[in-house]
């Protein structure tokens, strides 16, 4: 039976650079940091992977986690840090914030890249969407009123 969701995890090129952006300019709080090396057998099952390493980081923030992992072996894909949300796939990482507008502009001073300003999607919703370092997206969202976003009207 499932009984919820636990977390998302990114794949980054740099562990110490997504660190910066998701601990620091985000304010996620680490709660695990661990790694493996080449030869953890158990390891390669896992990951489908032949002679994997990787160092990896859990963060959390309210009652979601995301893991970030910077393999060393095999030598990954850069990914395309410009993918459309709309191409198959994970398109983004929502995160709850209080206020929308504040939270874009600190971020956006910071460096981070945003496809617009928050936009109110009606009176429940105000949300925007940026990128990370990876050019994985992420959502900011404020709930402006008590009622659950699945109900919203968008036309």
């Amino acid at each position: 039976m499932i009984r919820g969701f636990h977390h998302v995890a990114i794949s980054t090129a740099n562990l110490e650079r997504a660190l910066e952006f998701y601990r620091d300019l985000l304010g996620l709080k680490v709660v695990f940091e661990a790694g493996w090396p080449v030869g953890t057998e158990v390891a390669d099952k896992i990951t489908g992977l032949n002679g994997s390493s990787a160092r990896w980081v859990v963060l959390t923030a309210g009652n979601a986690m995301i893991e970030l992992f910077e393999y060393a072996s095999p030598t990954p894909k850069q990914a395309d840090p410009r993918r459309p949300v709309c191409d198959h796939g994970i398109t983004h990482l929502c995160l709850d914030v209080k206020d929308v507008d504040a939270e874009y502009e600190r971020l956006k001073a910071a460096g981070m890249t945003f496809h617009c300003p928050p936009q109110n999607l009606d009176s429940v919703v105000r949300t925007t969407y940026g990128r990370d370092p990876e050019g994985n997206v992420i959502e900011l969202q404020e709930i402006l009123q008590e009622e659950t976003p699945f109900t919203l009207d968008l036309k």
